[in-house]
């Protein structure tokens, strides 16, 4: 497998939560396909919410030819009957736009997301990758460690007690995707790995440190993807309230009309794939979901939570670049309360 793949295995399981495995294509398959097709692809079948698809890895991002992709996607997908979705390294802003413009599925990994086949559509920012420097923020799983850390200073389950294995099946999270998480903190020196057949993670400031350390060096990200309003609440799922409808709950501001509720985002691809939203919109709806990087409630487990709120520090995130003079006051609240 070539690294390009691993790297966009990686990518799909930070940003979907989702462990993909790539087998090859059968041959007898394979043979169906025009020589020219083998010279630009190599091509791997996967699986993404109990869709099948073709990674089709593009062999030179240089020759990318939008037109010619489009045909040759086309040509994929009939000889295969397989949805695809072409995996680039790097793209230009013009040939982006055109494959989007052209409802073509792509991955450039550690950028983009979009999968309209499977209604998909996940971007972070492009970095040209000569000015890429360490003052990126940290994946969204490494910024769940941190903050679980920060918050669960008085619970006896504690994150520097136990291997990296058993962090994962502690947390949601696959094996994989805890290394890359602490191989991110470890590269912002936020934690030491010590131990050789079994790793431990070790902070290297305390709790209040860390936090000012990750927030002044711009280290932390908005938690939220996105706000979808619904007429309905998912039916028999539970979630925590979360914006304007969590605040009350830590600082003095009154509750707002809008209710607000997180959701971690394969639930609600999960749900969106299933048609399971109702009337699911950009504007409005009697309750709005925030669709969330990691999962809120894996992060107040444990902790005493009878208000059904996600927690105080992923709070402050979400809500942070409001221009509401309330929600500013209320910030500082959080910040006294919970930043020790």
């Amino acid at each position: 497998m070539e690294n390009k793949m691993r790297k966009t295995l990686t990518y799909i399981e930070e940003t979907l939560g989702i462990q993909p495995t790539v087998t090859q294509i059968a041959k007898s398959h394979l043979d169906r396909l025009p020589m020219y097709i083998h010279e630009t692809f190599r091509l791997y079948r996967t699986d993404i919410f109990n869709t099948e698809i073709i990674l089709a890895e593009l062999k030179n991002d240089n020759e990318l030819s939008i037109q010619q992709t489009k045909k040759q996607v086309q040509q994929i997908k009939n000889l295969l009957n397989q949805k695809v979705v072409i995996v680039l390294e790097n793209v230009q802003a013009y040939n982006r736009k055109r494959l989007i413009e052209k409802g073509i599925n792509f991955i450039v990994p550690g950028k983009q997301l979009y999968m309209p086949d499977l209604l998909l559509d996940l971007q972070e920012s492009f970095v040209h990758p000569k000015t890429k420097q360490k003052k990126e923020t940290l994946l969204p799983s490494a910024q769940f460690l941190l903050i679980y850390h920060i918050i669960h200073r008085n619970q006896q389950w504690k994150l520097e007690e136990y291997p990296f294995k058993e962090i994962a099946q502690k947390l949601g999270y696959t094996p994989m995707a805890i290394t890359n998480a602490i191989d991110n903190l470890k590269y912002h020196e936020l934690v030491e790995v010590e131990g050789e057949k079994e790793k431990f993670i070790h902070f290297r400031n305390d709790r209040h440190e860390l936090w000012n350390i990750a927030y002044q060096q711009n280290l932390l990200v908005n938690p939220v993807i996105k706000t979808v309003y619904v007429d309905e609440k998912p039916k028999d799922l539970f979630l925590l309230r979360c914006n304007a409808s969590a605040l009350p709950e830590y600082t003095d501001l009154n509750p707002s009309r809008q209710e607000y509720f997180a959701i971690e985002k394969t639930v609600f691809y999960g749900l969106q794939k299933s048609n399971a939203l109702v009337n699911p919109n950009n504007y409005e709806g009697r309750y709005a979901l925030e669709v969330w990087k990691y999962n809120p409630l894996t992060l107040v487990d444990e902790l005493p939570n009878d208000r059904a709120v996600v927690d105080p520090l992923s709070l402050y995130l979400s809500v942070k670049d409001s221009r509401d003079e309330r929600i500013e006051m209320a910030l500082e609240q959080i910040l006294e309360k919970f930043i020790w």
